[in-house]
């Protein structure tokens, strides 16, 4: 087995610095790029194809959530482990879904982290052992048959994008720029989003991203 590539996405350099410093103890990783939010995120995993995304959830421009989303689907077999400080319910149940193969919480060990990283290099999976009610409650809530969705499920992934980018203060002309989308079909898409959460104005669909933590208050 050679080196495992790995690439960090995280909106801090002081945990960048760490977790580099972390793995870099070992020789068998190799950290190829490092990505201050979740777009360059998507756009350095197109570019460099890791084996390994290590993620925080919260994540200027493009949440961690919905990175992961894009980068499952854009690259299938790169793996996602998620480092963050959030274990919230709603969280990850929306990254099992997606398919990360780990997620440990930044109040474990770095040493956790590592632990992660090996397991997910050879083929497995790693959960943080410090929140196993979360697992349980999540496994119960993704078995459960004829679960009912919210407005918030029923959005599209660039919904989700586009809503964060509005809720983060961003223009419509902004959003176009940044999605590379004419403002038309950014109304569009905010007149979607709009009906299918019931909101009436800009600041309720910061209220409601607040609320999903596609951003923090």
């Amino acid at each position: 087995m050679g080196k495992t590539r790995i690439l960090l996405v995280d909106d801090h350099q002081v945990v960048l610095g760490g977790i580099k410093s972390a793995l870099e103890e070992y020789p068998e990783f190799s950290v190829v790029a490092e990505a201050r939010d979740g777009r360059e995120g998507v756009k350095k995993v197109l570019q460099h194809k890791p084996d390994i995304v290590i993620m925080d959830l919260s994540l200027p421009d493009l949440n961690g959530v919905d990175a992961t989303m894009q980068i499952k689907r854009a690259v299938p077999n790169t793996r996602v482990i998620i480092f963050t400080m959030y274990s919230d319910r709603e969280y990850v149940i929306s990254l099992l879904k997606a398919g990360i193969s780990g997620y440990v919480l930044k109040e474990d060990s770095i040493s956790d982290l590592v632990l992660a990283v090996q397991a997910v290099r050879r083929g497995g999976t790693y959960f943080s052992t410090t929140a196993p009610k979360v697992w349980q409650e999540c496994g119960k809530f993704l078995e459960r048959p004829g679960r009912a969705l919210d407005g918030f499920d029923s959005l599209t992934l660039r919904e989700r994008e586009v809503l964060q980018l509005f809720a983060e203060g961003c223009s419509v002309k902004d959003v176009a720029s940044k999605l590379h989308l004419s403002p038309k079909t950014v109304e569009t898409h905010k007149y979607h989003i709009m009906e299918k959460l019931g909101a009436c104005s800009v600041v309720e669909l910061a209220r409601i991203a607040i609320r999903k933590k596609l951003i923090q208050a």
